[in-house]
Protein backbone atom coordinates (compact mmCIF):
# COMPACT_ATOMS: atom_id res chain seq x y z
CA UNK A 1 0.00 0.00 0.00
CA UNK A 2 1.39 3.12 -0.90
CA UNK A 3 0.74 6.83 0.17
CA UNK A 4 -0.04 8.92 -3.13
CA UNK A 5 -1.64 12.31 -4.45
CA UNK A 6 -5.29 12.42 -5.79
CA UNK A 7 -3.07 12.69 -9.24
CA UNK A 8 -1.22 9.64 -9.09
CA UNK A 9 -4.35 7.57 -8.06
CA UNK A 10 -5.73 8.65 -10.54
CA UNK A 11 -3.10 7.77 -12.73
CA UNK A 12 -2.65 4.74 -10.88
CA UNK A 13 -6.36 3.53 -11.85
CA UNK A 14 -5.62 4.02 -15.36
CA UNK A 15 -3.04 1.97 -15.47
CA UNK A 16 -4.66 -0.66 -13.83
CA UNK A 17 -8.16 -0.92 -16.32
CA UNK A 18 -5.35 -0.73 -19.40
CA UNK A 19 -4.05 -3.21 -18.44
CA UNK A 20 -7.28 -5.55 -17.60
CA UNK A 21 -8.83 -4.03 -20.00
CA UNK A 22 -7.57 -3.35 -23.93
CA UNK A 23 -10.86 -1.64 -25.18
CA UNK A 24 -9.76 0.96 -22.45
CA UNK A 25 -8.33 3.77 -24.78
CA UNK A 26 -6.89 7.23 -23.40
CA UNK A 27 -7.00 10.53 -25.49
CA UNK A 28 -6.51 14.10 -25.39
CA UNK A 29 -4.01 16.85 -25.49
CA UNK A 30 -1.19 16.20 -24.79
CA UNK A 31 -1.80 12.77 -22.87
CA UNK A 32 0.62 11.00 -24.61
CA UNK A 33 4.19 12.27 -25.27
CA UNK A 34 3.88 15.00 -21.93
CA UNK A 35 1.29 12.83 -19.73
CA UNK A 36 -1.27 15.37 -19.77
CA UNK A 37 -1.04 19.24 -18.36
CA UNK A 38 -1.13 18.02 -14.81
CA UNK A 39 0.66 15.13 -15.64
CA UNK A 40 -1.87 12.72 -14.96
CA UNK A 41 -1.45 10.05 -17.49
CA UNK A 42 2.81 10.41 -17.69
CA UNK A 43 3.79 6.64 -18.69
CA UNK A 44 0.39 5.11 -19.88
CA UNK A 45 1.95 5.94 -24.05
CA UNK A 46 5.39 4.25 -22.76
CA UNK A 47 3.32 1.29 -21.25
CA UNK A 48 0.40 0.84 -23.85
CA UNK A 49 1.44 2.34 -27.02
CA UNK A 50 -0.07 5.57 -29.48
CA UNK A 51 -2.94 3.62 -30.43
CA UNK A 52 -4.15 3.33 -27.10
CA UNK A 53 -2.69 6.04 -25.48
CA UNK A 54 -3.68 8.83 -27.98
CA UNK A 55 -2.51 12.90 -28.67
CA UNK A 56 -4.95 14.89 -30.17
CA UNK A 57 -4.96 18.34 -31.85
CA UNK A 58 -6.09 21.21 -29.93
CA UNK A 59 -10.12 20.16 -30.54
CA UNK A 60 -12.59 19.87 -27.62
CA UNK A 61 -15.15 18.77 -30.14
CA UNK A 62 -13.35 16.62 -32.00
CA UNK A 63 -12.35 14.82 -28.12
CA UNK A 64 -15.55 14.50 -27.26
CA UNK A 65 -17.11 13.14 -30.92
CA UNK A 66 -14.24 10.64 -31.27
CA UNK A 67 -14.88 9.23 -27.88
CA UNK A 68 -18.14 9.13 -28.62
CA UNK A 69 -17.33 7.00 -31.63
CA UNK A 70 -15.34 4.78 -30.20
CA UNK A 71 -17.56 4.21 -27.37
CA UNK A 72 -20.77 3.41 -29.46
CA UNK A 73 -18.52 0.65 -31.25
CA UNK A 74 -17.40 -1.07 -27.88
CA UNK A 75 -14.30 0.52 -27.12
CA UNK A 76 -13.97 2.40 -23.78
CA UNK A 77 -12.36 5.72 -24.15
CA UNK A 78 -11.31 7.72 -21.40
CA UNK A 79 -10.99 11.78 -22.92
CA UNK A 80 -9.54 14.09 -20.93
CA UNK A 81 -10.14 17.55 -21.54
CA UNK A 82 -6.99 19.67 -20.37
CA UNK A 83 -9.66 22.25 -17.93
CA UNK A 84 -13.63 21.89 -17.47
CA UNK A 85 -13.91 25.29 -18.78
CA UNK A 86 -12.55 23.70 -22.24
CA UNK A 87 -15.60 21.28 -22.28
CA UNK A 88 -18.13 23.39 -23.90
CA UNK A 89 -16.68 23.36 -27.62
CA UNK A 90 -17.46 19.34 -27.23
CA UNK A 91 -21.13 20.29 -25.39
CA UNK A 92 -22.66 18.97 -28.72
CA UNK A 93 -21.35 15.66 -28.46
CA UNK A 94 -21.66 14.98 -24.90
CA UNK A 95 -25.95 16.56 -24.67
CA UNK A 96 -26.72 15.25 -28.01
CA UNK A 97 -25.02 11.86 -28.57
CA UNK A 98 -23.33 10.72 -25.37
CA UNK A 99 -26.08 11.52 -23.21
CA UNK A 100 -28.61 10.19 -25.44
CA UNK A 101 -27.12 7.26 -27.35
CA UNK A 102 -28.74 4.45 -24.84
CA UNK A 103 -32.23 5.97 -25.28
CA UNK A 104 -31.80 6.85 -29.06
CA UNK A 105 -31.26 3.22 -30.13
CA UNK A 106 -33.68 1.58 -27.23
CA UNK A 107 -30.45 0.39 -25.55
CA UNK A 108 -28.70 -1.31 -28.58
CA UNK A 109 -26.03 0.60 -28.02
CA UNK A 110 -24.43 2.50 -25.15
CA UNK A 111 -21.52 4.67 -24.56
CA UNK A 112 -19.09 3.70 -21.99
CA UNK A 113 -16.93 6.60 -21.92
CA UNK A 114 -15.50 8.54 -19.43
CA UNK A 115 -14.96 12.19 -19.77
CA UNK A 116 -11.78 13.89 -17.36
CA UNK A 117 -11.55 17.18 -16.64
CA UNK A 118 -9.47 19.22 -13.86
CA UNK A 119 -11.84 21.55 -12.27
CA UNK A 120 -12.22 24.82 -9.57
CA UNK A 121 -10.09 27.57 -8.30
CA UNK A 122 -7.23 27.89 -6.12
CA UNK A 123 -4.07 27.47 -8.62
CA UNK A 124 -4.20 31.22 -9.39
CA UNK A 125 -5.24 30.50 -12.84
CA UNK A 126 -7.70 32.31 -15.56
CA UNK A 127 -11.13 32.25 -15.15
CA UNK A 128 -11.77 29.53 -17.82
CA UNK A 129 -8.71 27.51 -15.88
CA UNK A 130 -10.94 27.54 -12.65
CA UNK A 131 -14.73 26.65 -13.78
CA UNK A 132 -17.12 25.03 -11.16
CA UNK A 133 -20.15 24.17 -13.89
CA UNK A 134 -21.10 20.28 -11.93
CA UNK A 135 -24.29 21.46 -12.13
CA UNK A 136 -24.68 22.00 -15.95
CA UNK A 137 -23.74 18.51 -16.91
CA UNK A 138 -25.85 17.53 -13.44
CA UNK A 139 -29.15 18.97 -15.43
CA UNK A 140 -28.50 16.35 -18.61
CA UNK A 141 -30.30 13.53 -18.60
CA UNK A 142 -28.04 10.56 -18.84
CA UNK A 143 -25.14 11.68 -17.89
CA UNK A 144 -23.28 10.52 -14.64
CA UNK A 145 -20.82 13.49 -12.87
CA UNK A 146 -18.71 12.04 -10.42
CA UNK A 147 -16.00 14.05 -8.21
CA UNK A 148 -13.66 12.73 -5.98
CA UNK A 149 -11.98 14.40 -3.02
CA UNK A 150 -9.50 12.27 -2.04
CA UNK A 151 -6.81 9.88 -3.70
CA UNK A 152 -8.80 6.60 -2.37
CA UNK A 153 -11.85 7.75 -3.85
CA UNK A 154 -10.28 8.98 -7.15
CA UNK A 155 -9.01 5.44 -7.54
CA UNK A 156 -12.26 3.77 -6.74
CA UNK A 157 -14.39 5.84 -8.35
CA UNK A 158 -12.69 6.17 -11.53
CA UNK A 159 -12.39 2.48 -12.05
CA UNK A 160 -16.49 2.41 -11.71
CA UNK A 161 -16.23 5.42 -13.80
CA UNK A 162 -14.98 3.37 -16.92
CA UNK A 163 -16.75 0.49 -16.17
CA UNK A 164 -20.12 2.33 -16.47
CA UNK A 165 -21.81 1.58 -19.58
CA UNK A 166 -23.16 4.68 -19.97
CA UNK A 167 -21.14 8.23 -20.15
CA UNK A 168 -19.74 9.51 -16.99
CA UNK A 169 -18.47 13.29 -16.62
CA UNK A 170 -15.63 12.67 -13.91
CA UNK A 171 -14.09 16.05 -12.48
CA UNK A 172 -11.06 16.64 -10.58
CA UNK A 173 -10.22 19.48 -7.76
CA UNK A 174 -7.29 20.19 -9.20
CA UNK A 175 -6.55 22.66 -5.82
CA UNK A 176 -5.76 19.42 -3.90
CA UNK A 177 -4.34 17.34 -6.91
CA UNK A 178 -0.82 16.88 -4.99
CA UNK A 179 -1.93 18.38 -1.43
CA UNK A 180 -4.03 15.99 -0.32
CA UNK A 181 -2.65 12.61 0.00
CA UNK A 182 -3.39 8.89 1.42
CA UNK A 183 -2.53 5.46 1.37
CA UNK A 184 -4.12 3.55 -1.91
CA UNK A 185 -3.93 0.32 -2.05
CA UNK A 186 -3.93 -1.13 -6.38
CA UNK A 187 -6.75 -3.77 -5.46
CA UNK A 188 -8.79 -3.16 -8.72
CA UNK A 189 -11.92 -2.71 -6.38
CA UNK A 190 -14.43 -0.30 -7.89
CA UNK A 191 -16.21 1.89 -5.35
CA UNK A 192 -20.19 3.00 -6.25
CA UNK A 193 -20.87 5.67 -8.01
CA UNK A 194 -24.01 5.96 -6.51
CA UNK A 195 -23.46 6.48 -2.93
CA UNK A 196 -22.04 9.53 -0.54
CA UNK A 197 -19.02 8.85 1.33
CA UNK A 198 -19.61 9.99 5.62
CA UNK A 199 -16.07 11.08 6.15
CA UNK A 200 -16.90 11.95 9.60
CA UNK A 201 -19.94 11.25 12.67
CA UNK A 202 -21.65 14.19 14.22
CA UNK A 203 -24.94 14.85 16.24
CA UNK A 204 -25.25 18.65 15.75
CA UNK A 205 -25.00 19.17 12.07
CA UNK A 206 -25.18 17.38 8.65
CA UNK A 207 -22.37 19.31 6.38
CA UNK A 208 -22.86 17.89 2.88
CA UNK A 209 -19.55 18.93 0.70
CA UNK A 210 -17.76 17.80 -2.36
CA UNK A 211 -14.03 18.19 -4.08
CA UNK A 212 -11.60 20.64 -2.79
CA UNK A 213 -14.01 21.98 -0.48
CA UNK A 214 -13.69 18.63 1.43
CA UNK A 215 -10.87 20.32 2.85
CA UNK A 216 -12.12 23.19 4.66
CA UNK A 217 -15.01 21.27 5.68
CA UNK A 218 -13.07 18.80 7.68
CA UNK A 219 -10.94 21.67 9.28
CA UNK A 220 -14.21 23.96 10.39
CA UNK A 221 -15.64 20.28 11.80
CA UNK A 222 -12.26 19.30 14.00
CA UNK A 223 -12.46 23.54 15.24
CA UNK A 224 -16.18 22.91 15.61
CA UNK A 225 -15.72 20.37 17.83
CA UNK A 226 -13.18 22.21 20.06
CA UNK A 227 -16.35 24.69 20.89
CA UNK A 228 -18.65 21.58 21.52
CA UNK A 229 -20.13 21.52 17.77
CA UNK A 230 -20.28 18.64 16.05
CA UNK A 231 -20.66 18.12 12.70
CA UNK A 232 -21.32 14.81 10.75
CA UNK A 233 -19.28 15.69 7.22
CA UNK A 234 -20.47 13.41 4.59
CA UNK A 235 -18.64 13.91 0.64
CA UNK A 236 -21.74 13.45 -2.18
CA UNK A 237 -18.56 12.15 -4.45
CA UNK A 238 -21.19 11.56 -6.98
CA UNK A 239 -23.16 14.45 -8.26
CA UNK A 240 -25.63 12.24 -10.40
CA UNK A 241 -27.22 10.42 -9.60
CA UNK A 242 -27.34 11.86 -5.95
CA UNK A 243 -27.19 9.70 -2.62
CA UNK A 244 -30.19 11.77 -0.77
CA UNK A 245 -30.59 8.40 1.73
CA UNK A 246 -27.57 8.92 3.54
CA UNK A 247 -28.18 12.70 3.65
CA UNK A 248 -31.76 12.03 5.26
CA UNK A 249 -30.54 9.78 7.71
CA UNK A 250 -28.29 11.34 8.85
CA UNK A 251 -30.57 14.53 9.47
CA UNK A 252 -32.70 12.48 11.46
CA UNK A 253 -29.61 12.72 13.79
CA UNK A 254 -28.86 16.40 13.54
CA UNK A 255 -31.71 18.32 12.29
CA UNK A 256 -29.57 20.83 10.63
CA UNK A 257 -28.04 20.66 7.14
CA UNK A 258 -25.43 23.07 5.69
CA UNK A 259 -24.17 22.53 2.20
CA UNK A 260 -20.94 23.67 0.72
CA UNK A 261 -19.37 23.84 -2.54
CA UNK A 262 -17.36 26.14 -4.54
CA UNK A 263 -19.42 26.85 -7.65
CA UNK A 264 -21.76 29.74 -8.16
CA UNK A 265 -25.07 29.60 -5.81
CA UNK A 266 -27.45 30.33 -8.06
CA UNK A 267 -29.09 26.70 -9.30
CA UNK A 268 -25.97 24.87 -7.53
CA UNK A 269 -26.29 21.54 -6.57
CA UNK A 270 -26.73 22.72 -3.29
CA UNK A 271 -29.53 24.35 -4.11
CA UNK A 272 -31.24 20.82 -5.79
CA UNK A 273 -30.15 19.13 -1.96
CA UNK A 274 -31.96 21.35 -0.63
CA UNK A 275 -35.37 21.29 -2.46
CA UNK A 276 -35.44 17.64 -2.00
CA UNK A 277 -34.69 17.79 1.50
CA UNK A 278 -37.88 20.35 1.55
CA UNK A 279 -39.65 18.12 -0.49
CA UNK A 280 -39.13 14.53 1.51
CA UNK A 281 -37.47 15.70 4.93
CA UNK A 282 -38.79 18.58 5.97
CA UNK A 283 -39.93 16.80 9.21
CA UNK A 284 -36.30 16.37 9.97
CA UNK A 285 -35.16 19.68 10.21
CA UNK A 286 -34.67 21.62 13.35
CA UNK A 287 -33.19 24.84 11.51
CA UNK A 288 -33.88 26.09 7.97
CA UNK A 289 -30.96 24.93 5.84
CA UNK A 290 -27.77 26.73 4.85
CA UNK A 291 -25.48 26.90 1.57
CA UNK A 292 -21.80 28.54 1.68
CA UNK A 293 -21.20 29.08 -2.25
CA UNK A 294 -19.39 30.78 -4.77
CA UNK A 295 -20.42 33.71 -5.80
CA UNK A 296 -22.43 34.90 -8.72
CA UNK A 297 -19.60 36.00 -10.82
CA UNK A 298 -16.94 35.27 -13.20
CA UNK A 299 -14.22 33.54 -10.67
CA UNK A 300 -11.63 36.36 -10.25
CA UNK A 301 -8.13 36.60 -11.08
CA UNK A 302 -6.07 35.01 -8.66
CA UNK A 303 -5.52 38.66 -6.95
CA UNK A 304 -9.11 38.62 -5.77
CA UNK A 305 -9.26 35.23 -6.13
CA UNK A 306 -10.12 34.15 -2.10
CA UNK A 307 -12.96 36.41 -1.85
CA UNK A 308 -14.84 34.44 -4.16
CA UNK A 309 -12.87 30.77 -2.64
CA UNK A 310 -15.20 29.11 0.42
CA UNK A 311 -13.32 29.75 3.38
CA UNK A 312 -12.96 27.76 6.25
CA UNK A 313 -13.97 30.53 8.65
CA UNK A 314 -16.90 31.05 6.23
CA UNK A 315 -18.48 27.16 7.40
CA UNK A 316 -17.64 27.83 11.03
CA UNK A 317 -19.85 30.99 11.26
CA UNK A 318 -22.92 29.09 9.25
CA UNK A 319 -22.32 26.19 11.53
CA UNK A 320 -22.85 28.57 14.83
CA UNK A 321 -25.72 30.47 13.06
CA UNK A 322 -27.49 27.20 12.34
CA UNK A 323 -27.05 25.66 15.87
CA UNK A 324 -26.71 29.14 18.68
CA UNK A 325 -29.71 30.60 16.26
CA UNK A 326 -32.09 27.57 16.43
CA UNK A 327 -31.70 25.81 19.72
Amino acid sequence: MAELSLLESVNLALHHEMTEDSNVIVLGEDVGDNGGVFRATVGLKEKFGCKRVIDSPLAEALIGGVAVGMASQGLRPVAEFQFQGFVFPAMEHLVCHAARMRNRTRGRLTCPAVFRAPFGGGIHAPEHHSESVEALFAHIPGLKVVIPSSPQRAYGLLLASIRSNDPVMFFEPKRIYRTVKSEVTDDGKALPLDTCFTLRKGRDITLVTWGACVVESLQAATELSHQGIEVEVIDVASIKPLDMATIYSSLEKTGRLLVVHEASQTCGVGAEILARTAEHAMCLLKAPPRRITGMDTVMPYYRNEEYFMVQEEDIIRAAKELTEGWK
